[in-house]
């Protein structure tokens, strides 16, 4: 019979990870089987143990399990980091939450997306007793409700063999279509595009933030008959690998690709780049509780795996001791490169927090109508 009671145990705990039950069904159903304080103690044992990370696909997986999930195990033994590839959506996120059903502990986000979900009370605040704001960089990095422990960049990447006298050097040259003619490839969204159309406009990029949404949307719609929109990275490299486009705003990670591909042809610059932080955040009622900070500490803590995480997918580490440790041949293409951050714009994730949903719409209805 006790077999029988655990297997039942095992059983409904298989289907509370894969989502299939929430926790108030779950322990509805045990006591109904009579094995409820079984269950309990099982389920107080694992949610100590056990932490889920979600990341948005790909190699960021691999990279993600090596070099944050298995520093924090090797430093708590028993714990466990498990890594989820489903797209932490912040719709997924509001569902999970307003359901009562949260299996994610950890959510790699937004700074936008972490104040907007803040706002909402679907996301938990940062212990920063846990969590130390010293070991992210000083603006923009240690947020209410979410911490960078890595960063990227949208920069302005050109196809060098079009532009023999030179390549643009700013904005305004990539708003020039007298100077530097030929198809302009943007995000089909606001964010980064709408600051890019505020330092085009000739705002000064120390003083980029508040953004006046009206006028940067008409400025990006002055492209919309010379532009084509990207939806996903590997479609803002293909844009240009083709010569659909002739320069574009486009991740740094996705520019550095094209850079060494081409032996240099396609090239990106950092002045005015917009610098954003790789924010992760946590769901309001993570299964882990506790432990989900102190994985988040532990991210944002470690150095060394912050750079291994650069050589593999580019992304720059925010620990401040981290720059001292990136090799030579690699600094070039960090965004948190000492030399290449003090000529970028840090993005400014609450003013996005507060107005990305009508400042996007705005835009979308701009470049469509």
């Amino acid at each position: 019979m006790q077999s029988f009671q655990q297997d039942c145990v095992e059983l409904a705990f298989r289907r509370f990870r894969r989502g299939e039950v929430d926790r108030r069904t779950l322990f509805a159903g045990l006591a109904a089987l009579g094995v409820a304080s079984l269950a309990d103690g099982q389920a107080q044992a694992q949610a100590a143990r056990r932490l889920v990370m979600v990341n948005w696909g790909g190699i960021a997986n691999q990279g993600f399990g090596n070099f944050y999930g298995a520093p924090f195990m090797a430093a708590n033994p028993g714990w466990t980091v498990e890594q989820d590839s489903t797209g932490p959506s912040a719709g997924r996120i509001r569902s999970m939450v307003e359901s009562g059903r949260v299996t994610w502990d950890l959510c790699d986000s937004s700074a936008s997306s972490s104040v907007l979900l803040g706002r909402q009370n679907l996301v938990t605040k940062i212990n920063y007793d846990i969590v130390k704001k010293e070991d992210t960089l000083p603006t923009g990095f240690a947020l209410e409700y979410g911490a960078a422990p890595y960063s990227f960049s949208s920069v302005l990447c050109y196809d060098s063999a079009k532009f023999p006298q030179g390549g643009p050097t700013s904005w305004a040259d990539f708003w020039d279509l007298r100077r530097f003619p030929g198809t302009r490839l943007m995000r089909r969204d606001a964010m980064a595009t709408l600051d890019a159309a505020q330092m085009a406009l000739g705002k000064d990029p120390a003083n980029l933030y508040p953004l006046d949404v009206r006028a940067t949307v008409r400025k990006a719609a002055e492209l919309r008959r010379n532009a084509v929109y990207w939806n996903s990275g590997s479609e803002s490299e293909q844009f240009l690998r083709t010569g659909e486009a002739v320069m574009g705003q486009i991740w740094h990670t996705r520019a550095t690709v094209l850079e060494r591909e081409t032996n240099g042809r396609i090239k990106f610059i950092w002045p005015q780049a917009l610098l954003q932080a790789g924010i992760f955040v946590i769901p309001r009622g993570n299964p882990g509780g506790e432990g989900a900070q102190r994985l988040l500490a532990s991210m944002l803590a470690n150095a060394e795996p912050q750079v291994e995480l650069l050589k593999l997918l580019g992304n720059g580490p925010c620990n401040p001791r981290a720059a001292a440790l990136v090799p030579a041949d690699l600094r070039k293409n960090n965004p948190t490169d000492p030399e290449n951050a003090r000529v970028q714009v840090v993005l400014n994730g609450e003013w996005w927090g507060r107005n990305y949903q009508q400042a996007n719409a705005d835009f979308i209805d701009a470049i469509t109508g």
